[in-house]
């Protein structure tokens, strides 16, 4: 395995896995380039280097071969633009005639974009012989889609082996993904605290069992929450909770006492009597919520509470928010947590935020460059936390 920023890619023809599956409008424009943005700086290194670009990516869910909505080539125009004018070539398939005809005849400084990879449904079984066809387009490979590399796909974690150790590596963005999180699981300064919210227990158990072993705090907020309170005989109302798991909510509760980690959960709520934007709203101890009302944010006392635990802390993973900060009245809380984060990383700690609705509400808040780094993989990171060997990491280390 190389390291990309020491490489010279001069004269190389190189095949790039990015994750470029960003959402379109009706009208087949992006309305969020920033999986696009991310990868941007591998691309012009390649290129300032005196190499050429093949761009592989999937976009979408296509059940049944080519559509129109999942075709790639309506991010040519603004990746275009992103690459400051330069020309982009695309190929209506990513392997056969065309493709090969292409790439064999890109020159230094041209970039080549693929056709969508799961147009083939060989990309999503990891078929060998798919990997090798595609492996065929370029002399190099390079991974920078860390948002897939939770899937063992052709495209990412089959193909490398078709190429040399020293002819495969990761991009700027996948390790700086990589990176970042190793220095968060593996070289963690304490305090180290642990930001995990979101709808449901079941979604995070793994990563907070993972955490027990590392973290010396962990902050547990929205739905999720409710389920903790509950099976320390709490009163919520009809509050988010999964009955189910009230029994893992103890025992991750009594592990965390045994271990000596400091588990935080929102003293107070914000309620309200349905689940809506203009629902009638009240504050209540989370631990008492009336009947007919059910906790949709943290409430002033666990902002201060958790706030305090943020700013003293030296490491912070974040990843889930406080509450539903999709309606306004409701967003509050994760507000806080986002600046509060800010703060701590502002004074020298090291913040990792990651999942989608935590880098949504970092990025809606204005504070993702505050913050150390902001991942761009949802399920890859979570896997990568929850202690996982991610294929797409693992096929480069070989």
């Amino acid at each position: 395995m190389s390291k990309f920023s020491e490489f010279n890619f001069k004269d190389q023809k190189t095949l790039i896995r990015v994750d470029f599956n960003v959402p379109l409008n009706d009208k087949y424009e992006i309305t969020d380039d920033n999986r696009m943005r991310a990868t941007i700086p591998t691309i012009k290194k390649i290129l300032n280097d005196g190499g050429s670009v093949i761009l592989m990516s999937h976009l979408g869910r296509p059940k049944d071969g080519p559509e129109e909505k999942y075709s790639l080539k309506h991010l040519i125009k603004h990746l275009s633009e992103l690459l400051g004018g330069t020309m982009v070539f695309f190929a209506n398939d990513c392997i056969g005639e065309q493709a090969y005809l292409t790439a064999g005849m890109l020159r230094p400084g041209e970039v080549l974009l693929l056709e969508n990879l799961r147009f083939y449904k060989e990309e999503e079984k990891g078929d060998k012989a798919f990997a090798e066809k595609l492996s065929k387009l370029g002399t190099v490979y390079v991974n920078d889609a860390f948002g897939t590399a939770h899937r063992a796909h052709a495209s990412t974690a089959v193909i490398a082996q078709f190429f040399p150790p020293e002819k495969r590596m990761f991009g700027l963005l996948m390790e700086g993904e990589v990176k970042s999180a190793e220095k968060v699981l593996h070289e963690a300064h304490k305090p180290f605290v642990a930001i995990i919210g979101g709808a449901k227990v079941s979604d995070k158990i793994l990563i907070l069992e993972n955490l027990l072993e590392r973290a010396t705090d962990i902050i547990i907020g929205g739905g999720m929450a409710y389920t903790f309170i509950k099976a320390e005989g709490g009163k919520i109302g009809n509050s988010l909770c999964e009955t189910d798991r009230i029994q893992t909510a103890l025992e991750i509760l009594d592990k965390a006492a045994k271990k000596g980690v400091c588990i935080h959960l929102p003293p107070d709520s914000m309620i309200a009597d349905k689940f809506d934007a203009n629902a009638n709203t009240s504050t209540s101890p989370s631990n008492h919520i009336p009947d007919g009302w059910m906790g949709l944010d943290i409430g002033e006392n666990a902002c201060e509470q958790f706030s305090n635990v943020i700013k003293k802390s030296k490491t912070i993973l974040w990843n889930g928010p406080m509450g539903v900060f999709e309606m306004a009245k409701f967003q509050h809380g994760t507000r806080v947590i986002a600046r509060a984060i800010a703060e701590a990383t502002q004074k020298g700690a090291f913040s990792l935020v990651g999942g989608g609705d935590s880098v949504a509400a970092i990025n809606q808040f204005g504070f993702a460059d505050k913050v150390s780094y902001v991942s761009t993989g949802g399920g890859a990171m979570l896997e990568y936390f929850e202690g996982k060997e991610l294929p797409g990491i693992a096929a480069i280390k070989g």
